[in-house]
């Protein structure tokens, strides 16, 4: 896969690498295949079956047939009938059977139909996922292992992008990292509309800064899936001394001083990349979840949890690490980078100056964007324009919708699209989730769920807050490690035995 992302092995081969790993999925155990398809979601890459049609990703071929040798080795009794049971399973049912009756309000049904295919194809990861977490507990944890490798590498990828700003001028940049790495990752369709959206800098006046990005297509999914994969950082890394928090004499600094597995380094890289992408609705977000884990630790003293408050102490402090690591980030932004001198060094300051600022060019086009989102809300409140048929909200060619055009706020853009029953229904399901995750936090009776799910609690939380601003989770990549942990947490039983 590197050798055809950079370009040395010609894009073609990429279908024999794929015909390879689709001999691997058909005859490998279905639990090794799921955790190499956890291991591997951001290096899957579009195959060039024509010049034409070359964006087709190799991941949506490899998750149907994890789908499928997993439906067929379970009784379809033992599969569907639990579903009326399980209050979570009916209102995905009842979310799916909206979505459906929405596209009778489509101006074009084939932008549904493949906007619909292709959200289903990406959740049922998290389905198979989820049952199977359900049968063997211990499966989840081998899960939350193998999502550290991926996200650990894309971290790296965002360190090296970063050095070469350093190197290469603007056009050489934009050559390797949008011509080069984007069209063979993606596809000629897909480069050009990541090149052509242009997230990838800040810009004030003549001078920009990147905004890291990482192999991902811009620099608002990078950030979510190094959020959602912080959780399984923490868990392994702190899994040698995690037993302490139960103890009756426990010491905040007494833990603090033990040694945690050496992974732990990439915690603080990971957030230094989050602040280096540049997104504003992450900083706030950020800050916001801040002061979340304090209240949450002098809230679980009163109730006299002291497990879950010596946790949330101590993510307090990898909180107050993403804080100062914004004094790290003000000279990478104000130094010169792409060959180009700057006149000053404040451009990060005026990036965190420009959060209120309401008149600056992108706050103004997202407030009428969500101005022109909630009157066509008013407008068909019940199934909203249709899934897939967002453009039409704004006016905009119904060929927008490939090229991302949203609401930019993940919640308004599912009342826009697909009405607010829909919308509630999706409220109702993140309630569950969260309410899943903290009850799993609260009867946690090892070290590692006790981390696991007590961070999941505020970095989920994170990727949620952010969705007002955004709609960056329907991104493959960040959509898929979302399923994967909605699976894991659903999955779960309420108590989980010992590593």
């Amino acid at each position: 896969m590197v050798f055809i992302a950079v370009g040395i092995l010609p894009r073609f081969y990429g279908v024999f690498l794929f015909l390879g790993l689709l001999i691997y999925f058909l005859n490998a155990p279905l639990e090794e295949t799921v955790l190499f398809f956890v291991r591997s979601i951001p290096f899957f890459i579009a195959l060039q079956i024509t010049p034409g049609f070359d964006s087709l990703n190799a991941w949506r071929l490899l998750v149907l047939v994890i789908f499928l040798r997993w439906l067929s080795r379970e009784s379809l009794k033992r599969v569907f009938l639990p579903l009326n049971q399980s209050k979570t399973a009916l209102v995905l049912i009842a979310i799916l059977f909206l979505t459906l009756l929405s596209m009778t309000q489509a101006e074009n049904i084939t932008l549904s139909v493949k906007r619909l295919f292709f959200l289903v194809n990406l959740s049922l990861i998290g389905v198979v996922i989820w049952d199977l977490v359900n049968q063997r507990s211990d499966f989840g944890k081998k899960i939350i292992g193998n999502a550290i490798f991926p996200a650990v590498v894309v971290s790296l990828v965002g360190i090296v992008q970063l050095i070469s700003v350093y190197y290469l001028n603007i056009f050489q940049f934009v050559d390797f990292w949008g011509d080069k790495i984007q069209r063979n990752l993606y596809g000629n369709a897909w480069a050009d509309i990541a090149v052509w959206a242009n997230t990838w800098f800040a810009y004030f006046g003549d001078r920009l800064s990147l905004r890291m990005f990482s192999s991902f297509p811009d620099s608002h999914s990078f950030p979510i899936f190094l959020l959602l994969s912080l959780p399984a950082i923490l868990a392994v890394a702190l899994k040698k001394i995690s037993g302490l928090f139960f103890e009756k004499e426990a010491n905040f600094w007494g833990i603090i001083k033990k040694r945690t597995g050496l992974i732990i380094i990439f915690a603080p890289v990971f957030l230094l990349d989050v602040v280096l992408t540049g997104t504003r609705g992450m900083w706030l977000a950020g800050g916001i979840i801040f002061l979340l884990v304090v209240f949450l630790s002098l809230f679980f003293v009163k109730f006299k949890k002291m497990a879950q408050s010596l946790i949330m102490r101590y993510f307090i402090g990898h909180f107050l690490i993403f804080l100062m690591l914004f004094g790290i980030a003000y000279p990478i932004f104000g130094s010169p980078q792409f060959q180009m001198a700057k006149e000053d060094t404040l451009v990060f300051g005026k990036r965190i100056k420009s959060l209120m600022d309401f008149s600056e060019t992108s706050n103004a086009r997202r407030i009428e964007i969500w101005r022109d989102s909630i009157k066509s809300i008013s407008r068909q409140p019940l199934l909203g324009v249709g899934i897939g048929n967002f453009p039409v909200v704004v006016k905009e060619d119904l060929a927008r919708a490939k090229a991302g055009s949203s609401a930019h706020n993940l919640y308004l853009h599912i009342a826009a699209e697909i009405g607010l029953a829909a919308l509630i229904l999706c409220l109702y399901f993140i309630w569950l989730l969260i309410k899943k995750c903290w009850d799993l936090f609260i009867s946690a009776k090892d070290g590692f769920d006790l981390v696991y799910f007590g961070s999941a609690l505020l970095f989920i939380p994170w990727v949620l807050l952010y969705s007002f601003t955004d709609v960056a989770i329907f991104d493959e990549r960040a959509f898929l490690l979302f399923a994967i942990t909605i699976g894991l947490i659903l999955g779960q039983k309420k108590t989980s035995g010992e590593v």
